[in-house]
């Protein structure tokens, strides 16, 4: 089954937001949590645009804010739900953010370790989707959307709950995590004893979360947190009034000019060759397949993503030469501002020896070359967007973390 994720539906979503939306008002508390049935209401998630305002982080001595935020498990969580834990420890994360990724592994060892002493651990995602750009999706396969986060919690096996906040981000407006990850440690009283990072590495297996478990060892021996404030580092939180930005870059991309080049045989050889420092992904498509006027929208999405990283993406119409106004059309109205080409010939046999001897002739065909030309991964038909997402974030000349 092909599993399609959601970085491709974040202009939908800043779409319906700007076709009349309400936009939410965050001088709103967060909601009341008392008196909650969780497991019987139904989750709608429905990103919004919400006011502009100064975020501060919460400070030392003050009291946990409430909240009722869904969770991947498809239940809604509170805070009261976690009353009886003599240590709360709050974790705003998120799935896209390199640091974030390379701190997963620390939190769910961080929970094992320490949920029989009573240490409750959750973690939030305060991003909105609305102002995650594609070209901030660089260092991963998913965007931050309650559905993506589901993903990944499944795929990483998270042994803690994980819960959205990027509806109207109240909750995390009132905790003011400036970056992912950002800790928030309170006692039993559910006063803020530790606000910061986990350590100082970020770099996967080069620490152990040496600053929050300092902090939980003091309160479970009933210490002062000896250090009880220290700055954290990684990818700034994503407001929903940031969406200006997302706006303008993506009117900017949709701007430039596309072209259609003619192609020979020997020209896509040399594609395939790939003399460049990049992997590059080549899509085969016409615009009289169905398939493929379905999925390539995945293909630009994954230029803007990964644009910034060693990557390339190329497309090779196979419509007839004659039909290159028609398939121009079609890539001005995909935005495809790559290199696009055409095959200059209505033979499509030479075209499928040209690509590759063993392609049986469906359309699409979808191939990703490493540089010096090793195939990695071939497709005749439709391919898995997050499978292929997943196969480029996860090649040595990609990667997840900085």
């Amino acid at each position: 089954m092909i599993r399609y994720s959601t970085p491709f539906l974040l202009a939908a979503l800043l779409s319906a937001c700007q076709s009349g939306q309400d936009t939410a008002d965050t001088s709103a508390s967060a909601p009341d949590s008392s008196n909650v049935t969780l497991a019987s209401q139904e989750i709608k998630v429905n990103p919004q645009l919400v006011h502009k305002t100064d975020v501060k982080t919460l400070e030392l001595g003050a009291s946990a804010p409430d909240f009722k935020l869904p969770g991947v498990d498809g239940k809604y969580h509170t805070l009261a739900e976690y009353q009886d834990a003599p240590v709360l420890a709050v974790i705003f994360t998120c799935n896209h953010c390199p640091t974030a990724q390379a701190y997963e592994e620390r939190i769910k060892q961080l929970v094992t370790d320490y949920q029989s002493k009573g240490v409750q651990v959750i973690a939030i995602s305060p991003n909105s989707p609305l102002a995650l750009l594609y070209d901030e999706l660089g260092y991963t396969d998913l965007g931050d959307t309650y559905e993506d986060m589901k993903m990944r919690a499944e795929d990483e096996d998270f042994n803690f709950p994980y819960l959205y906040d990027g509806d109207h981000q109240a909750v995390s407006i009132a905790y003011g995590p400036v970056a992912t990850p950002h800790a928030f440690v309170f006692d039993k009283d559910r006063k803020l004893r530790y606000v910061g990072r986990l350590d100082a590495s970020e770099k996967p297996g080069t620490a152990q979360a040496e600053d929050i478990r300092a902090a939980l060892d003091d309160l479970l021996a009933g210490r002062d947190v000896a250090n009880p404030q220290t700055k954290t580092f990684g990818c700034s939180t994503k407001w929903a009034w940031k969406n200006d930005m997302k706006e303008k870059v993506y009117n900017e991309w949709d701007a430039q000019e596309v072209t259609l080049e003619t192609i020979d045989e020997a020209g896509i050889q040399q594609l395939l060759k790939n003399d460049t420092d990049k992997l590059r992904l080549i899509n085969v498509w016409a615009t009289w397949c169905g398939p493929c006027v379905v999925e390539y929208p995945e293909f630009v999405v994954m230029e803007r993503m990964y644009n910034d990283r060693p990557f390339e993406f190329i497309s090779i119409s196979a419509d007839k030469p004659e039909q290159k106004d028609k398939a121009l059309k079609f890539l001005q109205k995909e935005h495809s501002a790559v290199e696009n080409y055409i095959f200059d010939k209505d033979d499509k046999y030479a075209l499928m020896e040209a690509v590759d001897p063993d392609w049986a002739g469906a359309l699409p065909y979808t191939v990703l070359v490493e540089p010096g030309g090793k195939r990695v991964y071939s497709q005749q038909g439709s391919i898995d967007p997050l499978e292929l997402r997943r196969l480029i974030v996860n090649h040595p000349l990609i990667g997840r973390y900085y």
